[in-house]
C-alpha cells in the first residue's frame, strides 16, 4: 500500500519542518504549502489524503482555506486537521464549522501528531 500524502499549510518554516520530520519518520509523504492560497493550490493538484491547516497565516487565513478545500467538488473528500496556536473554544467551534474534521493546539507532541493523522487517514470501519 502506497504511503499516505499529508499536505502542510502554515507559514512558520519551524513548524512545517516540525510537520515534515515527524510524519516522515511516521512512513508519511510529506508536501508542503506556505500559506492559505498555495494551501488551497496543492490540495487540488496533490490530492493529498489529509490536510494540516494553520489558521494565522497572511493574505487567505486557515479558516478560509479550510472552507474553500471542504466546499470544492476536486477536493472536499480531503480531511482538514487544524493546528493553531488560537486557544479559545470559539476557534475550535469556528474551525469545526468551517469543515475542520479535528483540532490540535501548538505546540503540538509528535506523538499526538502522528496519532491525530494516523485516525484521520484510516478508511471508516463499518459496524455490522
Amino acid at each position: 500500500m502506497p504511503a499516505k500524502k499529508i499536505l502542510i499549510v502554515d507559514d512558520s518554516a519551524t513548524d512545517r519542518q516540525f510537520y515534515v520530520d515527524a510524519l516522515s519518520r511516521a512512513g508519511y509523504d510529506v508536501v508542503t504549502a506556505q500559506n492559505g492560497e498555495e494551501g488551497v493550490y496543492k490540495s487540488r493538484i496533490e490530492q493529498p489524503d489529509l490536510v494540516l491547516m494553520d489558521i494565522v497565516m497572511p493574505g487567505m487565513d486557515g479558516y478560509k482555506a479550510t472552507r474553500t478545500i471542504v466546499r470544492d467538488e476536486a477536493t472536499k473528500h480531503i480531511p482538514v486537521i487544524i493546528c493553531t496556536s488560537r486557544n479559545q473554544e470559539t476557534d475550535r467551534l469556528w474551525g469545526m464549522r468551517q469543515g475542520a474534521r479535528d483540532f490540535l493546539m501548538k505546540p503540538i507532541r509528535e506523538k499526538e501528531l502522528v496519532a491525530k493523522v494516523a485516525a484521520a487517514t484510516q478508511p471508516a470501519s463499518k459496524v455490522a
